[in-house]
C-alpha cells in the first residue's frame, strides 16, 4: 500500500490508545468486521438478539453460520455478544478502556455513529496472527506492499477502510468522550425470517 495510508495505521494506533486494546484493524463497515471475525473463528451456530440491524445475521449466514434468536434488550448498552464466540457487536457502543483480553470487538463508524466519518468499521483484538489475516484478508488477500513484490496467498476481499475516512476519524477523535452511547432504534424481528435460521441458507435468484 502506498504512504498514503500511514493516516489508516496512525487512526488504528489511536483507537488502540482509547480502547486499551493491543490492536487494531480498519475495514469499511462494521457488518464486514463481523463477517471477517465469523470467518477467521468459522462460526456455526450463533445467538443473537432478534431485534438487532440485518447485516449482523447476514455476516453470521454468510460466513457459513445460522442464527438462533433471543430475547435481549441490548441497546441499553450498545453492544452485545455473538455468543457462544468471543466476538462483540459494539457497533453502538465506544469508550475510553472498553477492551477486554481475549474479545474481538466490532466498531462501526457510521454516520449516525460516536465517530460519524460516513462509512468505516474496526476490529479491537489482542491476537497478533490474527491481526495480520485480518489485514490481509480486508485487502483482497493482498499483504500490505507493493502488488508486485507481493506473493498473494489466498482469497480474500476488498473492505478496506480509505485513508478519507480515516483521517476524518483521527480528527472526531479530539473531541470524543470517555464514554459514548447511541440511542435506540427501531429494529425489526429478525427471528420472523427462515433464511437466517437455516444451516444452508441461499439468496434467491434475480
Amino acid at each position: 500500500m502506498s504512504d498514503a495510508y500511514r493516516v489508516v495505521k496512525d487512526f488504528e494506533k489511536a483507537l488502540c490508545d482509547y480502547t486499551g486494546a493491543p490492536y487494531c484493524v480498519t475495514v469499511n463497515s462494521c457488518s464486514m468486521a463481523l463477517f471477517l471475525c465469523c470467518k477467521l473463528l468459522k462460526v456455526k451456530k450463533t445467538i443473537l438478539p432478534k431485534f438487532t440491524y440485518p447485516s449482523v445475521a447476514a455476516a453470521v449466514v454468510n460466513a457459513g453460520g445460522w442464527c438462533e434468536f433471543i430475547d435481549n434488550d441490548w441497546q441499553k448498552q450498545g453492544w452485545y455478544p455473538l455468543e457462544p464466540y468471543p466476538v462483540i457487536d459494539s457497533a453502538k457502543y465506544l469508550a475510553r478502556g472498553m477492551y477486554e483480553e481475549g474479545m474481538y470487538i466490532c466498531l462501526s463508524f457510521h454516520g449516525q455513529k460516536s465517530l460519524k466519518i460516513g462509512r468505516g468499521g474496526a476490529i479491537l483484538l489482542d491476537n497478533e496472527r490474527d491481526r495480520e489475516w485480518l489485514r490481509c484478508m480486508r485487502f483482497d488477500g493482498r499483504h500490505e506492499k507493493p502488488l508486485h513484490e507481493d506473493a498473494i496467498e489466498c482469497v480474500g476481499w476488498n473492505c478496506y477502510l480509505s485513508p478519507e475516512q480515516a483521517a476524518r476519524g483521527l480528527e472526531q477523535m479530539q473531541w470524543l468522550s470517555d464514554k459514548n452511547l447511541c440511542g435506540r432504534d427501531p429494529y425489526t424481528d429478525l427471528s420472523k425470517y427462515e433464511f437466517y435460521r437455516k444451516r444452508e441458507a441461499t439468496a434467491p435468484l434475480p
